[in-house]
């Protein structure tokens, strides 16, 4: 049987897996992490040529050097969008694909010598994000970044399921799982009917997906206390006539994957059009300054703080100061949820098409599993309670568990095809 490499190419962060010989899975670790951020970075260097760096080199690379540098974050978020054909990059057109292929290039370069000759499985989420994904598109993407890595024979499965088996593995009896798993931009539910066997078999009942997870909780953060100290929901004046200031603006500023966008020198010229005009015009040019700066790297960093923070206390404060922009703000845990709700509420609903398409009621559920950050969220936590009762409801591997559970499905495959040659 060949080895198995399990590939959680992640919104926000990655994570390779290897099923080892002795049958334990283990996380391939890049240094000390066990995740690898998934950003790229881009610079001209000395030379004229543009350079690029991947995970954590590309952070220390725009740290070095923010307002010359382009970091790229959330590649995963565009896999699904037919609008979305190539990005220009100081002053060089890349399709998307190639962009994943750096990336996957960069990730996986340290374990040449596990990748050589194994079974790789990829992980893909059930709804990839966007309200127009085109999920089979999604899917080609993801292939073809992988081909241009140098690995066209991947299996792809879904995140979930992956996670799934991962849970899997500490079962001691037949058991209806309904795995909830939370990544940067999408949360995907599985519903699982585990036999530990031998052999172990797995049955999928029924699944659903929604194109929302932990970025969309940064949004409204970023959206309810940042955007409105740099102009959002105020007004300016066209020839005497009171306009409000564009809020698709500030759409694109509370969303990782859009604000690299608004560098754009129309935009920016648009912004400073209206703020001659403005109510508060020092407003819309703290908004310049921190797009032009390249500043949204420290503003998320400083959101999700916050965010993790209230998912262990019910208030924090969040702290973030760039030039003469200063944040101070206390955030209640209470507001934070009133904030999410709709999130909260597509989950619940994506939980109940999961139900549905199993022909299963809540009660006919035996265990659920949360895995991935947005677990960590109380109030996302309280939806599993409150459906399905407390004392089923478990958590744990929060950003190692997919790659595991790819892993694991790789050597059940390989398994599968043993059993078939030897007979």
């Amino acid at each position: 049987m060949r080895p198995t490499i399990g590939i959680d190419f992640g919104t926000t962060n990655s994570v390779v897996a290897s099923l080892q010989p002795d049958g334990q899975v283990r996380v391939l670790r890049q240094a000390t992490d066990d995740v690898f951020r998934s950003v790229l970075c881009f610079w001209n260097g000395a030379d004229g040529r543009v350079r690029h760096a991947a995970g954590p080199a590309a952070i220390e690379a725009y740290l070095d050097d923010p307002l010359d540098a382009r970091l790229i974050m959330s590649m995963k978020s565009y896999l699904a969008q037919r609008s979305f054909a190539e990005t220009r990059i100081l002053g060089q057109g890349y399709a998307l694909e190639p962009l994943v292929a750096l990336f996957l290039r960069a990730l996986l370069a340290p374990f040449a010598d596990d990748l050589a000759g194994a079974h790789i499985v990829v992980g893909r989420p059930v709804r990839f994000v966007g309200g127009s994904a085109d999920d089979a598109l999604g899917e080609r993407r993801l292939r073809a970044g992988f081909a241009l890595a140098g690995h066209r024979d991947v299996q792809v499965a879904l995140e979930p399921a992956a996670a799934g088996h991962r849970f899997a593995a500490t079962l001691d009896r037949p058991a209806v799982v309904l795995v909830a798993d939370f990544g940067g931009g999408t949360s995907d539910f599985s519903l699982l009917r585990f036999d530990p066997g031998p052999p172990r078999r797995v049955t999928a009942l029924g699944q659903a997906g929604v194109g929302v997870a932990g970025d969309a909780f940064d949004y409204r953060i970023i959206d309810r206390v940042i955007s409105p100290l740099l102009g959002k929901g105020g007004s300016y004046r066209v020839t005497g006539t009171e306009l409000p200031i564009p809020p698709a603006w500030y759409s694109s500023f509370a969303r990782w994957h859009l604000l690299s966008l608004m560098r754009a020198p129309k935009t920016l010229r648009d912004i400073e059009a209206v703020a001659r005009t403005a109510d508060h015009p020092e407003q819309l040019r703290a908004l310049i300054a921190l797009v032009k700066d390249e500043a949204g790297y420290a503003l998320y960093r400083a959101v999700s703080t916050a965010k993790a923070a209230l998912s262990r206390a019910k208030t924090t404060v969040l702290d973030f100061r760039h030039g003469e922009f200063e944040v101070s703000a206390d955030i209640a845990r209470t507001d934070f949820e009133s904030w999410i709700a709709p999130e909260l509420a597509q989950i619940r609903t994506a939980v109940d098409a999961a139900l549905v398409d199993a022909a299963l009621t809540p009660d006919q559920v035996d265990r659920v599993f949360l895995t991935g950050g947005s677990s960590l969220v109380p109030a996302v936590r309280r939806i599993f309670e409150e459906r399905f009762g407390e004392d089923l409801v478990v958590a744990g591997g929060e950003f190692v568990s997919v790659a595991e559970g790819l892993a694991l499905m790789g050597w059940e495959a390989e398994t599968k095809v043993a059993q078939i040659g030897s007979v």
